[in-house]
């Protein structure tokens, strides 16, 4: 578990000391260029920067011991983390387009320099290879906080490609005189906002169903089914259920014994399920073990 915080901890300030650097050369260079894309896409890195911080903080709570109030720890603190960057996707995701928009309606459009396609390729590559960073690593560790933080970077690498062809679309039709290819930096600040909209509108239908600790499928769910039935002294798994919690799962399951043993055996046997079930399987956090009396006319 410290290990598994440490880790997202690492990642998540490895993001935050990127999208500061990121979020600063956009920034300048957009504002000198004008280029409407660019600045939309600091923005965008500016949001990573928030979003990491509400991540860390997350991540902070959910690794917290359980207690008195939290009998199953706080797991869906990390849920929580991942649906307030899913939001600020949102809501900077509208910002960008109500400004990229303004052009069409009378604000004249700027030409960006050359220095804007270094910038916006500079950043394509960086957040690309941070995507593929956390994400691996969100998926190794089961991280759905983590997770988020890396598609959060991917849309921002998508969004630098956006802004990468709307800005080279630009310098060209003003170098060519293609006047309908002026407004492609505005195109493109939109396109980048439709991009980060549904980001953050996927990121929080995710987090929403964690939430909500939605059952594990019968797929999902064999792994744990088999492991139980190899236990010794367990006749029948009756019932069982698995359901995420955050990063980790809780499972309730009804198992049936040989109705002859003493409560004492019964006992050892429910205590043997909980054991093996959180040894064999990492993701497992805890276990409610009901023992049920089986008899051969019950089949």
């Amino acid at each position: 578990m410290e290990n598994h915080k440490r880790q997202v901890v690492f990642a998540t300030w490895l993001g935050i000391v990127v999208n500061v650097f990121l979020t600063i050369l956009k920034g300048v260079v957009g504002f000198i260029s004008g280029s409407k894309a660019l600045l939309a896409d600091a923005a965008h890195s500016a949001s990573d920067i928030v979003g990491s911080v509400v991540v860390l903080f997350g991540v902070r709570i959910a690794m917290k011991p359980a207690d008195k109030e939290h009998p199953y720890g706080h797991g869906k603190a990390e849920s929580i983390a991942s649906i307030i960057v899913a939001l600020i996707l949102i809501v900077v995701g509208v910002e960008i387009a109500i400004s990229s928009a303004k052009v069409f309606f009378g604000e004249t459009p700027t030409v960006p320099g050359n220095i804007a396609l270094i910038a916006i390729f500079v950043s394509l590559v960086i957040k690309e290879l941070l995507f593929q960073y956390k994400y691996r690593l969100g998926k190794k560790i089961n991280s759905i906080a983590l997770i988020s933080e890396a598609w959060h970077h991917r849309s921002d690498a998508l969004s630098s490609g956006a802004a990468l062809i709307g800005v080279g679309a630009t310098i060209i039709g003003s170098r060519f005189n293609i006047s309908y290819l002026i407004y492609s930096d505005a195109i493109a600040g939109i396109i980048v906002s439709l991009i980060v909209i549904k980001v953050g509108y996927s990121l929080a239908k995710d987090s929403s169903t964690m939430m909500m600790e939605q059952v594990l499928s019968k797929e999902e769910s064999q792994k744990f089914n088999t492991t139980i039935e190899r236990i010794e002294g367990v006749l029948k798994v009756d019932q069982m259920h698995a359901r995420t919690h955050g990063h980790y799962v809780i499972i309730d399951v009804k198992v049936s014994v040989d109705a002859s043993l003493s409560v004492e055996e019964g006992h050892r046997i429910g205590k043997n399920v909980k054991h093996q079930l959180i040894n064999k399987h990492k993701e497992v956090k805890d276990v409610l073990v009901h023992i049920n009396p089986y008899r051969d006319s019950e089949e």
